[in-house]
C-alpha cells in the first residue's frame, strides 16, 4: 500500500527521470504511468495522491532535496 513517504521517493524518481527538473503535471504523469497499480490498491490515496505528491515535494524542499520555489507556481520542481 502506498504511503505519503513513498510519494517522496516517487517524486525524486520522477524528477530524476525528467532530467533533474520537471513540472508538477509531468511528475504526476510519471507517477501515474509507473505506480498506477499501487495507487489503485492504496485505498484513500487513490483520491488524494496528487495532493500527496505536492505535500511530498514541499517536504523534499524542507529537507533540501528539491530547490525552493518561494511560493511561486511558475517554476518547475528541481533537484538541489
Amino acid at each position: 500500500m502506498a504511503t505519503r513517504e513513498d510519494m517522496k521517493s516517487w517524486v525524486i524518481q520522477a524528477v530524476n527521470s525528467l532530467g533533474g527538473k520537471g513540472w508538477p503535471k509531468d511528475v504526476a504523469k510519471y507517477i501515474w504511468d509507473h505506480y498506477e497499480i499501487e495507487l489503485k490498491r492504496s485505498g484513500n490515496h487513490l483520491y488524494t495522491w496528487q495532493y500527496d505528491i505536492r505535500w511530498a515535494a514541499q517536504a523534499l524542499r524542507n529537507e533540501g532535496t528539491l530547490k525552493p520555489v518561494h511560493g511561486r507556481r511558475d517554476l518547475p520542481w528541481e533537484l538541489s
